[in-house]
């Protein structure tokens, strides 16, 4: 199973669990504006009620901007629980509060009096008024452009009051619950919070049109069983997107990991494989030593003996004292080919070309054919692995060999050329030429393993020849792309 998919499946479980979080028992996100509704219509219907029997919790919401300010008092502005065409807890602004408070409370507050709606209780405010003499008065008065949240709790006593606590603008940020909120916005009473109804009232004597001002406007009611569901979580800050995020970091990690390993398999895959040219390298290295060198050196060595043997008859020695001086040009040459061969400057391809030049002039040096050379001198500058470098060099010195010892032929030419990826070298001779049988294996060995050669790189090699017209090789070789590592 691939890091993408787990992700998804991690995903999609987060998604469930989120969806089984508990709903809302009731809202209404709408905006209303209430104004002259003394007595308010329902606006619940019925799809929550708590009677005298009721001992659990509910927690209530909703958002306010006072159109009416404190020059239109008295008035109220309630969001009011009724039971039975009954009033009970009303929260908002009570008739004689001049502030934020409560109406239809089993107490009243301790900077309330009582009228006729009883029960008053001023909600204590992060920003209470100001009085004369440098009193402070506890409660917060309403005013426009200035709106409030309003959270409060009913816990519901069977057969008795009711315990309330109001939270005026309390914090709904995430981590919010009612532990934490300041002690300054909270406001503790008792009061009879049983309902089968919700009405928004507003009604006065005070103001310009003595109708209590322009009333208020509520918007964003909502009932709960929990404070939580209240409290505004941006999905960024929700535990399954944490869990996503982290998944996807996983993931990711994963990946890198995967990636981190593969790249790693791949290096080492790389080395083992240039370790393994190196050895088959070194091998090839040591037995051109002991094939070339080794068997030149041995020549010379029975040149030498022949030469002792024969010091008494001097035309022998001036025989033998030739075919030493030969055998050790030839020595020397071999050995300047394992020199080219290994040095470090050689693995390009304008360092083959060149040194087939430098071994066409000397092959060619002191003989009555005549060589010429067509290579180029701007060739791309691209790398070529040892065992390419060696047989190309190879089969090019064995044609280059053939017409000068056995073609005899007057003139050979040698070209080289570039296109696309594609190496193409033409040895071509006007010698005596050779016979399509010759191909037969047993009959030219030195075709044969010219042949070979050529498949060991992937390349192409062709003979256009005949009895008396002349001999033409071509090879042909796909460069290879040169890795990072090889590109100077």
């Amino acid at each position: 199973m691939s890091q993408w998919r787990i992700l998804f499946s991690g995903f999609t479980l987060l998604l469930l669990a989120v969806t089984a979080r508990a709903d809302i028992l009731w809202s209404d996100p709408g905006s209303r504006v209430i104004h002259a509704t003394p007595d308010g219509n329902d606006i619940l219907g019925g799809k929550i009620k708590r009677d005298d029997k009721a001992s659990d919790a509910l927690y209530f919401k909703f958002h306010v901007d006072p159109l009416s300010d404190p020059a239109d008092e008295p008035y109220f502005a309630l969001f009011q629980l009724v039971e039975s065409n009954q009033m009970r807890l009303g929260v908002g602004n009570a008739m004689e509060a001049w502030g934020y408070s409560a109406a239809y409370a089993s107490e009243t507050g301790p900077s309330n009096k009582v009228d006729i709606d009883s029960g008053e209780f001023n909600l204590r405010s992060a920003y209470p008024e100001a009085a004369p003499m440098g009193v402070t008065l506890p409660y917060e008065l309403p005013s426009h452009n200035h709106p409030r949240t309003i959270v409060f709790k009913v816990q519901f006593v069977p057969g008795g009051d009711d315990l309330i606590t109001v939270w005026l603008d309390p914090n709904l940020a995430h981590g919010a619950t009612p532990e934490n909120q300041p002690d300054n916005i909270t406001t503790k009473f008792k009061a009879k919070a049983t309902f089968d109804e919700i009405r928004l009232r507003h009604g006065g004597i005070g103001g310009v049109r003595k109708d209590g001002g322009n009333g208020w406007i509520f918007s964003d009611m909502a009932i709960a069983t929990s404070f939580n569901d209240f409290v505004i979580v941006r999905f960024w800050q929700t535990w399954w997107f944490s869990g996503a995020m982290a998944l996807v970091v996983l993931a990711a990690v994963g990946a890198l990991v995967r990636v981190v390993e593969r790249r790693k398999y791949q290096l080492q895959l790389q080395r083992a494989e240039q370790q393994h040219a190196l050895e088959q390298e070194r091998a090839r290295i040591a037995q051109d030593l002991h094939d070339d060198l080794g068997s030149q050196l041995t020549r010379l060595t029975l040149l030498s003996g022949l030469v002792r043997a024969d010091k008494d008859h001097p035309e022998q020695v001036e025989a033998h004292a030739s075919k030493l001086s030969q055998a050790a040009n030839q020595t020397v040459r071999a050995l300047e080919e394992i020199v080219w061969a290994v040095r470090p400057g050689s693995d390009t391809l304008q360092s083959l070309v060149d040194y087939i030049a430098h071994f066409a002039n000397e092959l060619f040096d002191g003989n009555s054919t005549r060589c010429r050379l067509d290579l180029p001198h701007d060739l791309p500058a691209l790398p070529l692995p040892p065992d390419m470098r060696h047989n190309i060099f190879l089969i090019v010195k064995e044609a280059l060999t053939n017409a000068l010892k056995h073609a005899g032929a007057r003139e050979v030419q040698v070209h080289a050329k570039v296109y696309g990826r594609m190496l193409e070298i033409r040895v071509q001779d006007d010698g005596k030429g050779f016979s399509p049988e010759a191909f037969t294996e047993g009959r030219r060995n030195g075709l044969g393993n010219m042949r070979r050669r050529a498949q060991a790189i992937d390349g192409k090699l062709d003979f256009e020849t005949a009895p008396g017209h002349g001999t033409t090789m071509k090879l042909s070789v796909k460069l290879r792309e040169p890795t990072p590592e090889a590109v100077p």
